[in-house]
């Protein structure tokens, strides 16, 4: 079968994008999947999180977009068993300005994703794709959206958490109804969850409330060792299992695997 892939969007930065792309996936393989991660931040912090030095991207996502690469030429094993990443590398910057004129410009990521059958990981096909997007709706982003089955959106419990969110959700719809038919929300994530803070719970509320049945049981706290993993270049379910942010993954994980269970049973 296929890998289902998953885009985890949000324009807003500094929302846990790249922390949920991360321990997700670990999360998931830590279940059973086989898990791929492309990084589409020209930053490349998920590639870091996961590891990989700027010296050891000699095939990036840029080369995917490019044509110039597969995506098991890309794909970077990781310390994490059974999951593998496409670093980013700075090179990102330029591509709006080399392709915004080519026709295919919105299908580069999906067309490199319908040559997959060559990649594995340890020996067995890729269950799942996470891609983890820059924190803005550029050709990056919509090339995401383009390419994804579903998308997961990581949301701050902060005042303005929903300010955006129909922007968003209006790409997804455009995305939707002109390039990708397919396309639906797997969920929404709410992360940075305070429970000594009487805002984060009503934050939490209004989402729930204008969200409904979208947003996961599952909330992700604000967590210390969330924030210091990545400095090892390790996700924090290698970090430190047993803290709260890393217990929060894997219950997230085993709700979207419920989900897509019940999209698959539908």
């Amino acid at each position: 079968m296929a890998p289902r892939i998953l885009t985890l969007a949000n324009q807003k930065g500094g929302v846990g994008k790249t922390t949920t792309a991360i321990n997700l996936a670990t999360a998931l393989a830590a279940i059973g999947e086989r898990v791929l991660i492309v990084d589409l931040d020209p930053q490349g912090n998920a590639s870091t999180g996961l590891g990989i030095s700027r010296v050891d991207r000699d095939v990036s996502s840029y080369d995917l977009l490019m044509g110039d690469a597969k995506v098991a030429a890309a794909a970077v094993m990781t310390s994490v068993p059974n999951v593998a990443i496409v670093p980013s590398t700075l090179d990102l910057l330029g591509v709006e300005l080399t392709i915004a004129q080519q026709a295919d410009r919105a299908f580069r990521l999906r067309d490199a994703f319908r040559v997959m059958s060559d990649l594995t990981i340890n020996g067995q096909a890729v269950s799942y794709v996470l891609i983890d997007c820059p924190p803005s709706l550029n050709l990056l982003t919509i090339n995401a959206l383009v390419a994804a089955d579903a998308v997961l959106v990581p949301l701050q419990c902060e005042f303005f958490a929903l300010e955006g969110m129909s922007q968003l959700l209006q790409t997804i719809e455009q995305i939707r109804t002109t390039l990708n038919p397919r396309l639906s929300i797997q969920g929404v994530v709410m992360t940075m969850f305070d429970r000594r803070n009487n805002l984060s719970e009503q934050v939490l509320a209004d989402v729930r409330s204008e969200m409904g049945s979208l947003v996961y049981d599952t909330v992700i706290p604000r967590n210390v060792r969330l924030s210091e993993a990545p400095s090892y270049g390790k996700p924090a379910l290698l970090y430190d299992l047993k803290c709260a942010g890393s217990q929060a993954y894997l219950r997230l994980a085993t709700e979207v695997i419920r989900r897509e269970r019940q999209l698959m049973a539908a």
